[in-house]
């Protein structure tokens, strides 16, 4: 089977990008014949002349969609699998691939279907405004706090949702069944169009003693939806210790202002350090999340997680076996659950060992190429 994978890079990379790198290797591990169509939103300047050409690309990038019209007439792929397909890349290739007769598998990653920010969060809560009543409600709360920005973002939603462009896609992988059962209730996209496929996960051989940890450690970026600031807060409350982990490119100093201990990674090897330095990782997202791929990476290591109550967190961190939730945004509520495992380490052993075994069963490779493998013969199962 003949793969061309798709996708468009996050400029500060993330958990997507990692994802469906993993994909891309598991797959030329167990042999599929795989090609990449590849943009990279690193490679666009900050400068407003490079905003001016993210927003036109993100409307129709017609140099990029001739350029994927001539790959597929040369190689002729199986199957297309996109992932993150904006500003340079856009839903615009899925008509091209349904007049080449090539079908179309959509990895789902976050909520751009439904939403134009791709997050559900305004910045202050969860919102589903641009689903209920139209994508210029992203305008409306200028939520990119940039109106050009914002008005860039709900027109090229507007316009996808306008031409009915994932009309094209036989089928939608998502990550967890709160995922599945969005995209069903709010896209109208039917279940047998859809597939489960949690991310691959290797769990390591040599978990930690996550009782001997030293605080508890925060994975992921610096912005509103992801609740680190209720996590600063559950630490004071508490006064016990933290630690927070960014990617490369995250600006540490405000929180280093706060006298929060900072690392910024440089790879896997440093991120899976704070993992097994701590207690539990905290995932206090004020959004939905589709996976929190953080949460299970801190899993595969022996460690506990400490989560919101919402969205497919409560998919990913089984409440009382893997892990504890919260609600969001309470600070107080995860002052108690951060204090419960840190005054109880055989709690905190129970659910960190409970954790690695769900990661060895539930996210092994095998068990992950076997789903890919059944959404890509569905796919080409599927009506043109």
């Amino acid at each position: 089977m003949k793969i061309l994978h798709v996708f468009n890079r996050h400029r500060g990379g993330g958990g997507a990008d990692n994802a469906w790198d993993a994909t891309i290797a598991l797959s030329r591990r167990k042999g599929l014949k795989v090609d990449i169509f590849e943009k990279d939103s690193r490679h666009l300047s900050t400068s407003l002349s490079g905003k001016m050409a993210a927003f036109i690309q993100g409307i129709y990038p017609a140099a990029t969609l001739r350029d994927f019209a001539a790959r597929l007439e040369r190689d002729r792929p199986d199957i297309v699998h996109s992932h993150e397909l904006y500003p340079l890349l856009t839903p615009w290739l899925f008509p091209l691939c349904a007049r080449a007769g090539v079908p179309v598998v959509q990895s789902c990653y976050d909520f751009r279907i439904t939403c134009p920010i791709a997050t559900h969060h305004d910045g202050a809560a969860v919102c589903t405004r641009c689903t209920d009543h139209g994508a210029h409600q992203a305008v409306v709360r200028n939520c990119r706090s940039n109106l050009p920005e914002s008005a860039a973002f709900a027109l090229r939603h507007a316009l996808a949702e306008r031409r009915n462009l994932y009309a094209h896609v036989s089928r939608f992988i998502v990550l967890t069944e709160f995922s599945r059962d969005w995209l069903h209730r709010r896209a109208g996209i039917p279940f047998d169009r859809i597939s489960v496929n949690e991310c691959a996960i290797p769990a390591t051989p040599e978990p930690v003693d996550p009782a001997t940890g030293g605080y508890f450690a925060f994975a992921g970026r610096f912005v509103p939806e992801k609740g680190l600031d209720t996590l600063i807060r559950a630490a004071r409350l508490s006064g016990l210790p933290i630690h927070v982990a960014g990617p490369a490119g995250s600006d540490p100093v405000p929180l280093l202002a706060q006298g929060v201990p900072v690392t910024i990674t440089d790879g896997p090897a440093s991120l899976a350090a704070i993992y097994r330095g701590a207690r539990a990782l905290v995932v206090p997202s004020l959004w939905f999340e589709t996976f929190a791929i953080v949460a299970a990476e801190a899993m595969a290591h022996g460690v506990p997680v400490i989560a919101s109550r919402i969205g497919a967190l409560q998919d990913t961190v089984r409440e009382g076996v893997t892990g504890l939730h919260f609600i969001p945004g309470d600070a107080a509520d995860l002052a108690r659950q951060m204090r419960r495992l840190w005054d109880d380490p055989a709690l905190c052993r129970q659910l960190g060992a409970a954790g690695h075994a769900d990661v060895s069963a539930r996210f092994k490779e095998d068990a992950h190429f076997n789903r890919l493998i059944a959404a890509y013969e569905a796919a080409l199962k599927a009506p043109a």
